[in-house]
């Protein structure tokens, strides 16, 4: 099972820095399994409990990954490593459709902004002891909240979404704890699961959001935490819709100690209405420990790293006393800037959604002509069922196209390709559905990888 390769140690921490030593040499390779806790446990001379242990450790440290009955075995690759930390290269004259980024044409300026922060900033300095939130940022923030049936709560600023996620996941969850996750879902999530220590469970997705029947297995199965993309659902454009956010909250009601995540990081770039899954027609909570946030990474640029999250007092509460041990607070001068930018533009730039719209809805009314069936009924990006990714991808390339494969979005989910059209002209999209259809090899509605 390991080679050569002979664990030592007698104690759990010295198994453990054992087996991540030889990883950090290269003798123990990723995807190499480890050997039943028994088995090694008799080879060493110590009890199972030691090796249990010691593969606890591994684990919460990001080393390996278990599978059930299916044991142990060393990670793919460390769990710091970013699923998009090295994309490949866009070679010269190709289009970048891959990288997930707004239009930066459709982003407001930012300099007026900045300089009504900095002003401010002149007049009454932000020192130590200074409130943590803005509090026109949250009366804003309320506002919308309330506008679309969130319950009043706690609230908090934090450095975007997956800050807030990623907060919520340490003072919530233990490793070894299973959450349900979309698949295909946002990268970056995924890999937070994977520092963390936590299970993900996928549930399937529609384009009206996740799958109820597959909600209610992952809950089956032991889920203490749901996360769920209002809109925009990255990578597939998935929106809540009225109808399944019923169906959801029903599944729900059966877990009301489940800890719901709601992220609506497409706020402000996309026409569909939020739904929330949380919150039945009554305002009261489905379940005990809630969470909604709202970044304006997509609306006003990823380099504001502004969030504003609401939810149960005991949660938000938690969020921000671990939010207080490191960072402290989320830079004011952030803060005033997204005020300045919300009175001036409005949560949502006029024109930007439907911008986006127009990008999305005219590559799938291409991809259709040539009988492919694309996503994205919201946000930036389509997905692309497709029967192998890399054959896609590569073919795209050499016709001047740089898309993402889909397997850093998957769990069980099957093949496909996203691509982000925030930048992507409308008289672009029949030659791009052109290039995949011969990339695939489609004839007559049926596609081959080629």
């Amino acid at each position: 099972m390991l080679g050569d390769y002979r664990i030592q140690g007698r104690r759990a921490t010295e198994i453990a820095a054992d087996v991540e030593r030889a990883v950090a040499e290269g003798a123990l390779q990723p995807g190499q399994a480890l050997p039943p806790l028994r088995d090694l446990a008799g080879e060493l001379g110590v009890n199972p409990n030691t090796v249990a242990a010691a593969y606890r450790l591994l684990r919460d440290r990001g080393v390996i990954e278990t599978a059930g009955r299916k044991g142990s075995r060393i990670r793919p690759r460390p769990v710091t490593t970013h699923r998009d930390q090295t994309p490949p290269p866009v070679p010269p004259g190709v289009r970048d459709l891959g990288a997930g980024n707004p239009d930066p044409a459709l982003l407001p300026p930012l300099g007026p902004a900045l300089a009504a922060a900095a002003a401010a900033a002149d007049r009454s300095p932000v020192l130590y002891g200074h409130p943590a939130a803005d509090p026109e940022l949250i009366e804003l923030a309320v506002a919308g909240f309330h506008a679309d049936g969130v319950p009043d709560g706690g609230f908090a600023v934090t450095g975007g979404a997956l800050d807030a996620i990623d907060r919520t996941f340490s003072v919530t969850l233990r490793p070894g704890d299973a959450v349900a996750v979309e698949d295909p879902g946002w990268a970056s999530v995924l890999d937070l699961l994977a520092a963390h220590g936590l299970r993900p469970l996928p549930v399937a997705l529609d384009d009206q959001g996740m799958r109820p029947e597959s909600l209610a297995a992952a809950l089956a199965e032991g889920a203490r935490a749901v996360v769920v993309t209002s809109r925009a659902q990255n990578p597939s454009g998935a929106a809540v819709t009225g109808p399944r956010a019923a169906e959801l909250r029903t599944v729900l009601a059966r877990h009301p100690e489940v800890l719901l995540l709601e992220d609506d990081h497409g706020h402000g770039i996309t026409e569909q209405p939020f739904h929330t899954i949380g919150c039945g027609p009554d305002g009261r909570p489905v379940t005990a420990r809630w969470l909604v946030v709202r970044s304006v990474a997509k609306n006003f640029g990823p380099d504001l790293r502004v969030g504003v999250a609401t939810g149960d007092r005991q949660t938000v509460d938690r969020l921000l006393g671990r939010q207080r041990l490191d960072a402290g607070w989320v830079s004011h001068l952030l803060q005033r800037a997204v005020v300045e930018l919300w009175r001036d533009v409005g949560a949502s730039p006029p024109g930007v959604a439907a911008a986006y719209r127009e990008r999305r809805d005219a590559l799938l009314d291409a991809l259709a002509g040539h009988g492919l069936r694309g996503h994205g009924v919201s946000g930036l990006n389509v997905w692309v069922p497709v029967p192998e990714e890399t054959a896609a991808v590569v073919g795209l390339l050499q016709r001047g196209w740089s898309v993402t494969p889909g397997a850093r979005f998957r769990l069980q989910s099957p093949p496909g390709i996203r691509i982000t059209v925030s930048r992507l002209d409308p008289a672009e999209a029949p030659r791009l559905a052109a290039d995949l259809a011969q990339a695939l090899g489609t004839v007559g509605g049926a596609s081959r990888a080629v």
